[in-house]
């Protein structure tokens, strides 16, 4: 059984990842952290709040940094929607947060299970990073680090080319993270664009009569419309998605790689980027194991199945 602490900002490929979790059979989600990043943090609290709601489920959710650690970033909002649930109006959650800001929730809940916890970032890192300023032993108490971010080889998505959102969103946050924790499994953005998926089957999934696919196909249609636009016609791309799939079988993996990685704070082109030691040069320890290749069909199972179709 693989306990989860999945830290978020949702963000249409964080609800479908969010979805995935809940519904595998061996999962259980024991909390979701929640940072700014896709938009702010009062909607991406709203967003996980009515996500659980859907799901019809108790799982705890809570609030934690609303800005990146030192500068400001740029969201995403011309992605998501200003909601970051494609401004379609739905009702908000009945329920409301805890309390406990998100940071201190990480480390209570590791601190009281273990080695137990897998921690599944998909978001900046920011929440995850202040937490280990305020215990840099908590990496001990962590089973698995599973980080949805970077591209390893330079092809990022954001203008500054070699760069990714979610570590170019707070780089500072994710160089405390990665110069601190041993062993980091890591799914960038270059594996995200190798693993796309058929709008048709998409599609085909989000008009059954499930009300996750039914609140799925609302939510995720301006995100839709973009990717068709600007990206591939043809293919959806799903990150959070994939990185949830490392985490809940990672025995899916095809082809893992191993090397160090740093993150780039300086540079005005490359602010954010992942540099990874490809050829072993710099004598560093390995840091990182980039998930290179998850078995397709197996993922698409699972994208099928947390939107309510099973055995598709």
């Amino acid at each position: 059984m693989h306990h989860l602490l999945i830290d978020t900002d949702p963000g249409v490929d964080d609800a479908l990842a969010i979805l995935m979790a809940h519904a595998h059979p061996d999962a259980h989600v024991v909390a979701m952290t929640i940072a700014a990043g896709n938009v702010g943090l009062a909607s991406t609290t709203s967003n996980a709040l009515k996500l659980v709601e859907l799901i019809g489920t108790d799982t705890p959710v809570y609030p934690g940094c609303p800005t990146p650690l030192v500068l400001p970033a740029d969201d995403a909002a011309f992605v998501h929607g200003n909601d970051g649930f494609g401004d379609v109006g739905h009702a908000p959650a009945l329920r409301g947060a805890e309390s406990e800001h998100a940071s201190l929730a990480m480390l209570r809940l590791a601190r009281e299970n273990p080695g137990k916890l897998t921690f599944v970032m998909l978001a900046p890192l920011t929440n995850l990073a202040l937490a280990l300023k305020l215990d840099p032993g908590l990496p001990r108490l962590v089973r698995r680090l599973v980080v949805m971010g970077g591209a390893v080889t330079g092809r990022g998505n954001l203008p500054r080319i070699p760069v990714e959102f979610n570590i170019g969103f707070d780089p500072e946050a994710a160089h405390i993270v990665f110069s601190a924790w041993p062993s980091i499994e890591l799914v960038d953005w270059e594996a995200t664009m190798r693993h796309g998926f058929a709008f048709a089957q998409f599609e085909d999934w989000i008009s059954r009569d499930d009300a996750r696919a039914q609140f799925y196909a609302g939510i995720s249609g301006k995100t839709r419309a973009y990717m068709q636009r600007s990206r591939d016609p043809t293919h959806w791309h799903a990150a959070d998605a994939l990185a949830m799939a490392v985490a809940l079988e990672p025995d899916e993996v095809e082809v893992w790689a191993e090397r160090h990685l740093e993150v780039e704070l300086h540079g005005l082109a490359t602010r954010g980027a992942t540099v990874v030691d490809w050829d072993q040069r710099n004598g560093r320890e390995p840091n990182t194991l980039i998930a290179m290749r998850f078995r397709q069909a197996r993922f698409e199972q699972l994208m099928a199945e947390a939107l309510g179709h099973e055995g598709d």
